[in-house]
């Protein structure tokens, strides 16, 4: 808040949390009944802990309905019930942002629980040029499975989200906190 002010400036906080690391070995599965393999399964718990420690009131939890994600929210522990939306599933940036205005409501901070490309794609699309970080140009090369990212957005309603006017405030991943779960070799 600048002196003088009364108030402070809107601001609404956006969390996206890709799902962690899932297992690919029974192929006759279909592509939302993957689960997590055991790595994803550690990284989801790690994440799970940075996210706590963070004290982010989370509003709402938005979460596709696949099987991966629901493991990485169950193993995260984040102690927010999911509200579980079939349109997250492989969602495009369009699909993200029409459900956070549709959804959004009065929620200061929604935390969205999906997908590459398209959480990464939300990043790439809400972060003005003028806030490019070491984070965000991280960000653009990979978001790896598991990430936990934070978007700062100067909006009063969901409704005023538009492209390319937040700043990006957190950024981690698994090897960020623990190499083990870094890339593999």
């Amino acid at each position: 808040m600048a002196e003088g002010d009364d108030e402070a400036d809107p601001v609404k906080y956006l969390g996206l949390f890709r799902h962690a690391k899932s297992g690919w070995g029974d192929h006759d599965q279909r592509d939302i009944d993957r689960d997590l393999n055991e790595r994803g399964r550690m990284g989801a718990r790690l994440m799970g802990r940075h996210i706590r420690r963070l004290e982010q009131d989370w509003d709402m939890l938005l979460a596709s309905p696949a099987r991966r994600v629901r493991t990485t929210l169950e193993e995260a522990a984040l102690g927010i019930e999911p509200r579980v939306e079939d349109r997250l599933y492989l969602a495009s940036v369009e699909t993200h942002l029409d459900l956070l205005k549709e959804l959004g409501g009065d929620a200061q901070s929604v935390l969205i629980a999906a997908h590459n490309p398209g959480l990464q794609d939300v990043l790439l699309a809400l972060v003005s040029r003028e806030h490019e970080t070491a984070d965000f140009r991280e960000a653009m090369v990979k978001f790896p499975t598991a990430t936990f990212a934070v978007l700062e957005l100067p909006i009063d309603d969901w409704s005023d989200l538009g492209a390319q006017n937040a700043r990006l405030v957190h950024f981690k991943r698994p090897r960020d906190l623990d190499p083990d779960l870094g890339p593999e070799s």
